[in-house]
């Protein structure tokens, strides 16, 4: 058998014999988030956004210091290089780490690309700032995971924010790839004692 038979007859072989399930647009836009991630060097939560509009990527971002500065796990962050230092809440005036969100917007921005009517993926739950950023923006409410497995698609009743309710969907019940490296658990020290 020629080199070209045998290679045909492998590749069809193999077609034939895995299944390929094509992920829904809401599936595939979470696995990118996770995937940019990786990138995030924030010695603290990782996180990775993916702002979307017309089911079209037009920008990425991911946690970490700004451009041109010593990265987060280089110790260019203060609050980030002395975790034991700043309890929960404390020293955000000192962290110069930029938000995924906030890198997506302002790549976006960057390069003149519009956001209003977009959707966020990202994976974890925007802060307050974020989402007032967001929401600004004119972006729609973010669809997250919380957990960084992807979650099912906001209903268009979850995506009216209240009073009550944050604007942000999510979905805290699934398991997340890589949630040791990703969510620091780095105990602090306890500032009564």
């Amino acid at each position: 058998m020629s080199f070209r038979k045998t290679h045909l007859s492998l590749r069809n072989a193999h077609m034939n014999s895995v299944p390929h399930t094509r992920p829904d647009m809401h599936s595939y836009f979470m696995q990118i988030a996770l995937a940019v991630r990786e990138r995030a060097n924030c010695v603290g939560n990782r996180v990775g956004a993916v702002l979307v509009v017309q089911n079209r990527i037009v920008s990425t971002g991911y946690n970490g210091t700004p451009s041109k500065t010593k990265n987060c796990d280089e110790g260019g962050c203060e609050r980030c290089a002395n975790r034991a230092r700043y309890g929960p809440g404390e020293g955000y005036d000192l962290c110069i780490c930029v938000h995924a969100e906030q890198n997506a917007l302002l790549s976006a921005a960057r390069f003149g690309v519009a956001v209003a009517g977009a959707t966020l993926y990202s994976t974890m739950r925007p802060c307050f700032g974020c989402t007032k950023e967001l929401l600004q923006a004119a972006s729609r409410p973010c669809t997250t995971s919380t957990t960084g497995v992807i979650p099912k698609p906001p209903s268009r009743r979850s995506m009216k924010p209240s009073r009550r309710d944050s604007p942000v969907a999510s979905n805290a019940d699934h398991r997340r790839p890589k949630a040791d490296w990703a969510v620091s658990k780095k105990k602090l020290p306890d500032p009564a004692q």
